[in-house]
């Protein structure tokens, strides 16, 4: 409907009648291509607005099949990359990246052609393609060998690989494109498998992550599940063969859950009760002893002096309960009784759970990230900063041990804080500023738009400025997202119909 030429403004019906007629044109698109392809970059290495409408007026004549349009149209795409280049080169940041979701209406001609120069035109040289997200996956469904479903599902479409497309009209414009993909949510479609039931992260009350989340599309694995690895890892190989500029995993953690329930405090609120990782949790065990007491702090989510004792009587052969991490203190000059020793004891248990489930995180980053480190591809892991937090002896529900991801990988922390000016999302990129390792490749994702505030939070400058000024060693920022950027064409997209 948006497409229709009763439904086109005024001039760029003209200018489509106007190359229609290709062949008294040429002289037109001459003068087109000799003003848009004049330096027009302004602040921010964005395109000015005259430069990229003459652009995208030669596209829609390049798409009415004009040949000489066609010709002119990849020139100055090319032109355009240059400048982007240039600009970058001599502009903070850096990299500058937008996040973006395509969806089935992109396989219209032009479309991804449109949506690629839109962002050249904002100034980014990187753009992050969901590629895996509400359990569906960005490959065509006639070459998915995975067990999610494909975004594009249009009849005489099972062929049509949008990824690959994305990556080479990207690269074509002067943009890296990475490939950016959920990783411990792997969505609703996976959790009606009868078949993956034991793979589904579950907590000590019996439930999954469908039933603690607002969003029924969040579902989250237990990161020791071997099904869940080999399912992943397949996803993982099939996006590397499309050879991406990076693959950034997104969800690395569990799930958030509301009100009280953020912070986890008893053994209950982990998710740790779903086979394998309960599996892996026991092995930990150095001694029957720590076995022992290990299953019954899982089972009641504490242990008494009673449980301490009977312990100690079942296994006499052996001295205190061991398990990995557990350093003992010198012994005492006499034995502390079961009462005594049980706080500790506890104490230790609780660390021990939550150590476990987020070594489990950190495990399956490693397997995630194995096969493009294979090829080369760099990687990067998209976190919050306050998703590793404690408070108190609980801790932040989401257990996203951010702070332990290997210095070889990118940082993209999540700096979404809102409290009416820059102050807050300063504060947590400083956060991470101080915890990184030297070396650390830093690319802080920036929520809002550009020239206004929203929702409380400043203008994208605002943010870019105030980070330039706190941390110019930054190697970039990244902007979430381009439906936030252009929301109109974002909705269109979404629900267009497909010819």
């Amino acid at each position: 409907m948006s497409n229709s030429p009763l439904n086109l403004p005024k001039r760029t019906l003209f200018w489509r009648c106007l190359f229609a007629t290709v062949s008294t044109s040429s002289f037109l698109i001459s003068q087109f291509v000799s003003q848009a392809a004049q330096p027009q970059v302004k602040d921010y290495c964005q395109l000015s607005t005259a430069a990229a409408k003459a652009k995208e007026d030669l596209r829609l004549s390049a798409v009415q099949g004009s040949q000489d349009a066609q010709k002119s149209y990849q020139q100055l795409v090319n032109q355009h990359a240059q400048d982007l280049q240039n600009c970058r080169n001599r502009t903070w940041p850096e990299i500058q990246a937008i996040w973006l979701r395509l969806y089935p209406c992109d396989l219209q001609p032009g479309a991804i052609d449109q949506i690629m120069d839109r962002i050249v035109n904002a100034g980014y040289n990187k753009v992050y393609v969901e590629v895996f997200y509400d359990g569906q996956v960005l490959l065509p469904a006639a070459a998915n060998p995975t067990v999610w479903p494909s975004v594009i599902r249009t009849p005489g479409a099972e062929k049509v690989d949008l990824l690959a497309t994305a990556i080479q009209k990207g690269r074509q414009r002067g943009l890296k494109v990475y490939a950016w993909m959920f990783t411990n949510n792997f969505g609703y479609t996976y959790s009606q498998r009868s078949d993956r039931a034991d793979a589904l992260a579950r907590n000590g009350k019996g439930q999954t992550s469908l039933y603690v989340t607002d969003n029924t599309s969040q579902v989250f694995i237990d990161p020791y599940n071997l099904q869940a690895k080999r399912d992943y890892y397949q996803m993982v190989q099939e996006v590397v063969r499309r050879r991406p500029d990076g693959i950034l995993f997104d969800y690395v953690r569990y799930p958030r859950q509301a009100g009280s329930n953020s912070i986890a405090t008893t053994v209950s609120d982990l998710w740790l009760f779903s086979p394998a990782i309960q599996q892996a949790l026991f092995r930990r065990a150095e001694n029957n002893k720590g076995t022992e007491l290990i299953r019954r702090f899982l089972g009641k989510g504490y242990v008494t002096a009673g449980d301490i004792n009977e312990v100690d009587q079942l296994h006499p052969q052996e001295s205190e309960p061991m398990w990995q991490g557990r350093i003992l203190q010198p012994e005492p000059k006499s034995i502390l009784s079961p009462s005594q020793r049980q706080p500790q004891l506890q104490l230790q248990l609780w660390q021990l759970a939550v150590a476990h489930a987020m070594q489990g995180i950190l495990d399956f980053v490693a397997l995630a990230t194995y096969p493009a480190q294979q090829q080369s591809i760099p990687s990067g892991v998209v976190f919050f900063p306050d998703g590793n937090q404690t408070v108190g002896q609980g801790y932040d529900s989401r257990l996203q041990p951010w702070d332990r991801f290997p210095n070889h990988l990118e940082w993209h922390p999540m700096s979404y804080a809102t409290c009416g000016n820059v102050a807050c999302i300063v504060q947590q990129v400083k956060r991470v500023l101080n915890t990184a390792q030297p070396g650390t490749k830093i690319i802080p994702a920036l929520a809002g738009n550009w020239g206004a505030s929203v929702s409380n939070r400043p203008s994208i400058e605002a943010q870019i400025q105030a980070l330039r000024q706190f941390a110019p060693q930054l190697a970039g920022v990244s902007h979430f997202a381009y439906s936030w950027q252009y929301p109109e064409h974002d909705s269109d997209r979404k629900f267009c119909r497909v010819r």
